[in-house]
């Protein structure tokens, strides 16, 4: 399996469950846009330290298994894993608050 193919697997579930987070409490665009920046903001992160972490030769990819394409040094495949946590905790955090103590703004 590429590294590429398992980025796919490991982000249907979060996507999933923003999904469901978007329907069951019906959140809104301003949920959606603070979401946005929290991802953008870790992607950046990701891509920084990951090159950095490449650069220093602290681990390898295999390059057979990568789609190609980088930012910097990072793999575009890494950028899956601070994607799928920012999409995942926020929806979480909505799934499990309690329904009456919803915030004014969404």
């Amino acid at each position: 399996m590429t590294y590429l193919g398992l980025a796919g697997l490991f982000l249907l579930p979060p996507v999933l469950l923003a999904v469901v987070a978007t329907r069951r409490r019906r959140l809104g665009l301003r949920w959606w846009a603070r979401t946005a920046v929290v991802i953008v903001v870790l992607l950046g992160l990701t891509v920084v330290f990951d090159s950095l972490m490449i650069a220093a030769d602290l681990f390898r990819f295999d390059a057979a298994a990568l789609a190609g394409p980088t930012l910097l040094r990072a793999p575009v495949e890494d950028l899956a894993w601070p994607l799928a946590a920012g999409l995942a905790l926020p929806a979480l955090w909505e799934l499990t608050r309690p329904a009456d103590r919803r915030p004014e703004e969404r």
